[in-house]
């Protein structure tokens, strides 16, 4: 609720929208700022702020956003839903210059991602859709012109235009030339148009020598255009044309009119974004222009200015090169109200308007004249009574009207409001208005709204001195030169320095000393001791405040410790848990474990040294299960049996066993079966295992290898045969080896397996340039041979082939070799 309707005129809001309006660049972005409206909800007003913070950002940082042509075009659209409407070329030019303003802002967004992730996020919706924008370019020209090739009939008709104005020409040149030999016509003259036709202006006194049709006479009637017989066929064909002319432009119009009626939504979607955009940019000018910044943004009730200006002033003062003494302030649950107090001109009014109209712009989404620190929180309702009517024959009216306005604030007012009451209490008899005004004040405290009010009163000073939840405020005086400084000082009341004013601008001291005899020194003093009473009041609410907040605190932390002892002890209970099962998998694994390690030292014949060390490993494992307590037995009866088998296998005599050849693993030595080349697998993949032979790697289906000893393999090796069959074998790959590759309707995997084997023979054999022949299908198999390909260091290149050798299907590798 906003109150008075006059509210934003009262705090000069009206003031701020039109100076924001300036900076507009279309009425689209003047109706935004006309329409502003209070934001109440805490998201959507962090979103409108950070729009505008942004955006103050983007105008500092960078000079290439769009700002030419923000044409409104709504109602050019709106003519496709109107029943035999056309879009006008003019009217399709302005929608082609706005539409690639709207395509210039989305490529900024676009060139600058993730840079201002808040307005990008309105980008998201918003569709220019290339076929509008392209129908336009093909219909009209950058100049607004209608384009020659926008249709064939029309530039059927504009060349046969062409044609006929030629020959119009030359036909006017020669009729020209024999009027200028018998002097009938100037010497420089030339043909003109005269309601569309081509004629020739002469002097009325020669007119009968040129025969024509007389189109037109001047004002003076001294000069006569004649249209030469010889012309007017020509000027009539001409006509003809062009009323053809205007029926084909006519027919091309209501064909892109019928056509882009789909796409109206969005277009008027594209529109309000533009709108939107204007709005915001104007809102960071106005920013710039006054020092704003983004405060922060609080869920709590509260206003807390730091190093606050009033935006007008600011402007004002910036022209006069003067500076705005700037305004700090709190409001917050322990001081909701703020009473200043203070000499009259010395600053209580514009301290008011600064606070209200600060939280007001905030509350519209506009950024404000503040230092860093301050924080600001919402409030649902602004209530403001400020005295501006001065004339005595008013004065009861007036006071009406305050009356009025306290009434509704009585009504109205709660912990969501905001009230700004200036000068409280006057209009009427200094003691009766006093009174009234510390009743309305102590009932409307009640309530427990926020806000500011200014008064002289000195009993409103002393009621706030004691109520909780008002705060004495006072208007700094410099006593010494008796003058205000415009600085506020919260904690205590301000003093009206009535009797130091009046010395100072020279009120005789005897009459000032009869003032003060009839006033009384306990009532002259009485300032002087409130602001003492003050003192000692805020040091004891200031105690009682840390001793509130140390209780607080001691509350949490005693929380905290007890929510840390019950998670301690619910971790506890996990880990022993834990370990308990660990012991348990452990148990069940032993036995695996020693039949895998009595497995390994069979194989490697029962070596000593091999034994020791798993009887270390095992002993380390004994010695954990040890230390964990179960609730039986279990594991220290499993440790013993398993130890037996340990020490009984240990004991006896290693007998020798045969090699699995079953199994192939890395590192094993194996043969060629259908050779005796011998070699030692490096990489096993699936059914394929990488082998060594010699300094040759290849790959080999498990199926044509089997494992052989070591002896077997040394002395296959030491015979030579490996040596030779590798020279053998690489010779023969060498000899089949083609740099070309076709994988067509093969696995993604067994593609790349032989994709794998392919390049590393390229790389053996020398070849740099190879064609992989994989086809075109669903793109799944060129695009995995493409990344495996990029992983490669030495591939160089790795592109499509020429489209008339295969083009998408083929990938041409280049290696560097």
């Amino acid at each position: 609720m906003i109150y008075p309707t006059d509210f934003e005129q009262k705090i000069e809001f009206d003031i701020i929208k039109n100076q924001v309006k300036r900076y507009c660049l279309s009425n689209m972005g003047t109706e935004k700022v006309e329409n502003i409206s209070l934001i109440t909800d805490l998201d959507l007003l962090k979103l409108k702020l950070s729009k505008t913070d942004e955006f103050k950002t983007i105008l500092i940082k960078y000079d290439e956003f769009p700002t030419d042509n923000y044409i409104d075009s709504r109602d050019i659209i709106n003519k496709t839903q109107i029943t035999g409407a056309i879009i006008e070329a003019n009217e399709l030019f302005s929608l082609k210059k706005s539409l690639e303003t709207i395509k210039a802002i989305l490529r900024f967004f676009t060139n600058h991602k993730d840079e201002f992730p808040v307005l990008e996020g309105s980008i998201k919706s918003v569709k220019v859709h290339s076929f509008v924008l392209d129908k336009i370019n093909s219909i009209i020209s950058s100049s607004g012109k209608i384009k020659d090739n926008a249709s064939p009939e029309l530039n059927n008709v504009r060349r046969d235009i062409r044609h006929k104005r030629a020959s119009i020409s030359k036909v006017l040149n020669s009729v020209l030339s024999h009027a200028k030999s018998n002097d009938w016509v100037d010497k420089d003259l030339s043909a003109s148009i005269v309601n569309g036709r081509t004629v020739i202006p002469i002097e009325s006194t020669y007119k009968r020598k040129i025969k024509g049709l007389i189109q037109d006479v001047s004002g003076t009637g001294k000069t006569t255009f004649i249209e030469p017989e010889e012309v007017v066929e020509l000027n009539n064909q001409i006509v003809d044309l062009e009323q053809n002319e205007r029926h084909e432009i006519y027919k091309i119009l209501k064909q892109f009119t019928e056509e882009i009626t789909p796409y109206a939504d969005d277009l008027l979607s594209s529109y309000e974004f533009m709108a939107e955009i204007d709005f915001i940019r104007a809102k960071a000018k106005f920013a710039i222009a006054t020092k704003s910044i983004k405060p922060g943004i609080s869920n709590k009730k509260i206003i807390s200015l730091n190093n606050a200006r009033h935006p007008i002033l600011y402007l004002k003062f910036l022209g006069q090169q003067r500076e705005v003494v700037p305004l700090n302030v709190e409001i917050n649950d322990r001081q909701r109200l703020i009473l200043i107090s203070g000499p009259n001109a010395g600053g209580k009014s514009i301290a008011l308007k600064t606070v209200v109209l600060l939280q007001y712009m905030f509350q519209n989404g506009l950024l404000i004249p503040v230092g860093g620190g301050s924080d600001l929180g919402i409030f649902n309702n602004f209530f403001i009574d400020i005295g501006d009517e001065q004339s005595l024959e008013n004065d009861l009216s007036t006071y009406s009207s305050h009356l009025m306005n306290m009434k509704h604030f009585l009504k109205n007012a709660d912990e969501n409001t905001l009230v700004f009451i200036d000068e409280f209490g006057t209009g009427t008899e200094p003691m009766l208005g006093g009174a009234i005004a510390e009743s309305v004040l102590e009932e409307l405290n009640s309530k427990k709204p926020f806000g500011v009010i200014t008064t002289h009163y000195t009993n409103l000073k002393h009621f706030a001195a004691f109520a909780d939840g008002i705060e004495n405020a006072a208007m700094l005086f410099d006593t010494g030169k008796i003058e205000p400084i415009y600085k506020l000082d919260v904690g205590k009341p301000g003093s009206s320095f009535s009797f130091e004013t009046a010395r100072k601008i020279g009120i005789p001291e005897n009459v000032l000393q009869r003032a003060e005899d009839k006033a009384g020194k306990a009532n002259i003093e009485f300032d002087k001791h409130l602001r003492q009473l003050l003192r000692d009041k805020k040091y004891w609410e200031d105690k009682r405040y840390q001793i509130k907040s140390k209780d607080s605190k001691l509350e949490n932390i005693l929380e905290k410790y007890q929510k840390d002892l019950s998670e301690i002890k619910k971790l506890k209970k996990e880990i022993i848990a834990k370990a308990k099962q660990e012991a348990v998998d452990i148990v069940k694994n032993a036995n695996r474990e020693i039949e895998n390690t009595i497995k390994q030292i069979k194989i490697a014949n029962a070596e000593k040294e091999k034994t020791k060390e798993i009887r270390r490993e095992f002993e380390s494992k004994k010695h954990k299960l040890k230390n964990i307590k179960t609730e039986d037995n279990i594991v220290e009866t499993k440790l013993q049996s398993v130890n037996q088998r340990l020490s009984k296998f240990e004991n006896e005599k290693p007998k020798k066993v045969e090699i699995d050849n079953s199994i192939i693993r890395i590192s094993d030595k194996v043969r060629l079966i259908e050779s005796n080349n011998v070699g030692e697998v490096v990489e096993i993949n699936n059914k394929n295992a990488v082998v060594a032979f010699g300094n040759l790697l290849t790959s080999i289906s498990l199926k044509k290898l089997e494992k052989v000893s070591n002896n077997e393999y040394k002395r296959l090796n030491k015979s030579g045969v490996t040596k030779n069959t590798t020279s053998n074998y690489t010779m023969a790959k060498r000899a089949n080896f083609t740099p070309n590759i076709d994988l067509r309707g093969e696995r993604v995997d067994e593609a790349l397996s032989r994709v794998v084997q392919f390049i590393d023979e390229a790389l053996m054999f020398g070849y740099s340039n190879l064609t992989i022949l994989h086809g075109t299908g669903t793109g799944a198999l060129k695009q995995a041979i493409r990344q495996y390909l990029n992983t490669l260091e030495f591939v160089a290149s790795a592109k499509d082939e020429k489209i008339e050798l295969g083009g998408a299907g083929i990938t041409v590798v280049k290696l560097d070799i």
